[in-house]
């Protein structure tokens, strides 16, 4: 599935062909994108037992790619899974079915390359999951915010729950923001 081209990107269900170039723009989105907000030791274990690809996602045809000229350029995705956060490496949370008439979508693993960043493409991705997850039944979207993705959670509607500290299993600890946010006919 292709969406129309939206300022300049488009956005597409990821493939298992893309993995390699998904972990690829995971880790330059998080080296830059993370600065200020985490110290580079935080950065670093984030990448080895946090940030990348969840397969799950791809294989359920809940994850997104979105590109310009070629590149891929951002991702993220929305999940039916209670994992609320991590890829292959270390996922936080069962992959258990959510009932939607119970429990919240997980909207999951949103990473924009640099030079892309606040350009449109976390909220056309955001959009994108939004409307799937409605398709599917859900009335709330959850998710595990990075430090540096709460803004634009919070313009979307989401309101945060709380501040959760992850030991990772290196024993660097980090900082996550979880939200959640009701869905109603309005899709921002």
């Amino acid at each position: 599935m292709t969406s129309p081209d939206v300022g300049g990107f488009s956005l597409r269900l990821a493939e298992r062909a893309d993995i390699p170039a998904l972990n690829a723009l995971i880790e330059a989105s998080a080296r830059t994108l993370s600065e200020g907000f985490y110290s580079q030791p935080q950065i670093d274990a984030a990448i080895r037992f946090v940030f990348g690809v969840d397969t799950n996602l791809i294989a359920d045809g809940t994850y997104y790619a979105a590109h310009a000229a070629g590149e891929l350029i951002g991702c993220g995705g929305w999940s039916w899974r209670r994992t609320l956060y991590g890829g292959d490496q270390r996922r936080v949370g069962s992959s258990d079915r959510l009932d939607p008439a119970s429990d919240a979508a997980r909207i999951r693993a949103f990473f924009v390359l640099p030079a892309w960043a606040r350009h449109g493409v976390g909220s056309a991705l955001l959009r994108a999951c939004t409307l799937a997850a409605q398709h599917e039944g859900y009335r709330e979207l959850e998710l595990m915010s990075t430090l540096p993705g709460v803004p634009l959670y919070a313009a979307r509607g989401f309101t945060p729950i709380e501040e959760v500290r992850d030991v990772l299993p290196d024993g660097t600890d980090i900082m996550w923001v979880r939200m959640r946010r009701s869905l109603g006919s309005t899709v921002r």
